[in-house]
């Protein structure tokens, strides 16, 4: 309702500005005016400080965005690869706002410096040698640098050795949900078809694969510090990207095949939540929730919980409706907490084990046991009769 307010409101004062304008119009009637659709020194001046203007304006704005909304960027790296990729996005930053900078400047000064003016013609050559190589060398060069380095830092990230003592995890990606699957002692993952859904089976393990037998699939994702973590990534249904933000890793889980890459974790949880800016940020959006619960409980309506710092991943496609709502907690374990916590977990080919010796329930709480079902079909045959 208040969309539909704020869109009639803005009709309103389009309508009027352009009655405005009408009006305007019709107080000229009689005055001298210039038809002619040909810019004179007064219209050349006009958009030559309005150029400055703009110029002004960018950059006025820029100082604010950096001041306002600077502290909210990702802050200290949680991976062992996060400082060669904040390194790489601070050294691109830094090119950008220079060039940008002097492109700026430059354009909208020559802009009114050389604006139109009675009489005068403007000079033009219609190629410099020297200038081409100056305006495509440099460029060239600063871009191959980048470029360079980037696949270096992406090289770096994206090998893996196969010798190398890693723990493989596969995170299965489904609107709207994710599913991690730990490989197990043996650090194999069995063979999975979507055909294979069934029950508890919910990512389509193929349960006769020797190497499928101590798989563990679980909701929460755990991972030890200062151990790299080897991911692959499936997906159900449509495209996702696994994005670990804090960890400055994100990549695509396509259908129909397995992406990876690894990296490892160099901050617990808890030691993440002990770093200063952390402290002072969470501080902050407390400050905020307990503003906003002040006026959720004057209103009647239940109060926000206080936020605790948790690593999370999340989807960074638009992959449906409940997009948004489609992350999954992740705890970053010492090694000896993280193999306490997988030690008691249950394997699936157990959980499947067990769902099929649980009987299942139906409506009234009545078993679908073969036996009984026959016994109470027989009793309500004979009740019929009688």
């Amino acid at each position: 309702m208040t969309s539909l307010l704020v869109i009639i409101i803005l009709a309103l004062l389009g309508i009027a500005l352009w009655q405005l304008t009408k009006i305007f119009d019709l107080t000229q009637v009689g005055a001298t005016k210039d038809d002619s659709q040909v810019a004179n020194d007064g219209d050349n001046n006009v958009q030559g400080y309005l150029m400055f203007g703009f110029l002004a304006f960018i950059y006025i704005f820029t100082i604010y965005g950096l001041f306002k909304w600077g502290p909210l960027v990702l802050h200290t790296s949680a991976s062992e690869h996060g400082d060669s990729i904040d390194s790489l996005m601070n050294l691109t930053w830094i090119v950008i706002f220079f060039v940008q900078a002097i492109t700026q400047v430059l354009l909208h000064y020559f802009a009114f410096k050389y604006r139109g003016k009675k009489d005068q013609k403007a000079l033009y050559f219609s190629d410099s040698t020297k200038l081409e190589l100056i305006w495509s060398g440099i460029p060239a060069l600063v871009l191959t640098v980048l470029i360079l380095y980037g696949l270096y830092a992406w090289t770096n990230i994206m090998f893996i050795d196969d010798d190398e003592d890693t723990i493989v995890v596969e995170l299965y990606a489904q609107q709207f949900n994710w599913t991690a699957r730990y490989s197990g002692p043996d650090n194999v993952l069995g063979k999975a078809n979507v055909r294979l859904i069934e029950g508890v089976n919910t990512l389509g393990v193929d349960l006769s694969d020797p190497n499928a037998q101590d798989d563990i699939v679980i909701k929460e994702l755990h991972i030890p510090k200062g151990k790299k973590v080897h991911f692959k990534f499936r997906s159900q249904d449509v495209l996702h990207s696994a994005y670990f933000p804090y960890f400055r890793a994100q990549m695509n889980c396509v259908p129909g095949m397995v992406t990876e890459f690894a990296f490892e974790p160099t901050y617990t949880t808890d030691e993440y939540r002990e770093l200063p800016y952390m402290i002072k940020k969470v501080a902050n959006i407390n400050a905020i929730r307990a503003k906003k619960s002040i006026e959720l409980v004057a209103n009647g309506e239940t109060a926000l919980d206080p936020y605790t710092f948790d690593f999370l991943l999340l989807c960074n496609k638009i992959c449906g409706a409940s997009h948004y709502n489609m992350q999954m907690k992740i705890v970053v374990d010492t090694p000896e907490d993280y193999k306490k916590w997988l030690s008691d977990k249950k394997t699936l080919v157990q959980e499947v084990k067990i769902s099929k010796e649980t009987p299942a329930k139906v409506e009234g709480g009545v078993t679908t046991d073969s036996t009984i079902a026959i016994a109470d079909t027989s009793m309500v045959t004979k009740i019929t009769m009688k």
